[in-house]
Formats: structure tokens, C-alpha cells, sequence
């Protein structure tokens, strides 16, 4: 369960993101997916990589939408697999667009799905293979 604290870092941290999405010209990189829900979970939606000002954004789309689940977070897997060091924050809402800083130390080369999991239960709650 996230702390205020950490809530409160993680909406700054998306705010700053938005912000710089709609202020700045965002290049898609060509990584693009659609989720489908896993773990009895209903999860849609469009979710692509974008560069902005030469750092990589995770955006949900618009048509984002998650029926709910305790602790979801937004991170990338590979092959059905979900890397639990690739987390890039917790899920802020559960519809609408929304923007994840991936970090500059992290390489999104190495991954091909982007997932939404539920860390106390350790299950995904969403998957969407990029292509």
C-alpha cells in the first residue's frame, strides 16, 4: 500500500510528465500495444513508448480503463514474464490517459510487453504486447 508520502511524490512526479507530454513535440517510437486483462481482471485500452525531449514515456491512452484491484503499478515484462525491477509507479487512476517516466538508467530494448500488476498479490492485472 503506498504512504502519503509516496502518493504525493508519484502525482508530482506525474503531473511533471504530463505536463512536459503537452508542452514538448512527443515522437512514438514505434512500440505500441493493447492490453488485455489477466487474474480475472478487465483491463483495455492503448498504451505506446514516446520519446520527449530524449527521455522515454510510458503513456496510457484515453481509452485506458481498469476495473480496479488493490496496489496496481505500471511496469514492462518480456515473454509472460513481468521484470519486478522494472516498476515505474503506481497506478494513479483507474481510467483516462496517463504518463510514466521510464528511467534514463533503465533500457526499454530489452522488453516487449508493458504490464499493470498487482503487487500485493503478485499477479498481473494486465498485459499489453508491444509491437
Amino acid at each position: 500500500m503506498m504512504n502519503r508520502r509516496q502518493f504525493f511524490a508519484a502525482t508530482a512526479a506525474t503531473a511533471a510528465v504530463s505536463t512536459l507530454a503537452r508542452s514538448a513535440s512527443a515522437a512514438m517510437i514505434g512500440e505500441k500495444g493493447t492490453f488485455e486483462g489477466r487474474s480475472n481482471h478487465v483491463t483495455s485500452g492503448s498504451v505506446q513508448i514516446v520519446e520527449i525531449e530524449d527521455k522515454y514515456v510510458v503513456e496510457l491512452g484515453d481509452d485506458f480503463s481498469l476495473d480496479g484491484g488493490p496496489d496496481p503499478r505500471v511496469g514492462f515484462g518480456t515473454d509472460g514474464t513481468y521484470d519486478p525491477d522494472s516498476h515505474l509507479g503506481a497506478l494513479l487512476r483507474l481510467k483516462g490517459k496517463q504518463y510514466y517516466a521510464v528511467p534514463k538508467t533503465k533500457g526499454i530494448s530489452q522488453y516487449n510487453e508493458v504490464y499493470i500488476w498487482c503487487e500485493v498479490a503478485s499477479v498481473p492485472l494486465g498485459v499489453a504486447k508491444l509491437k
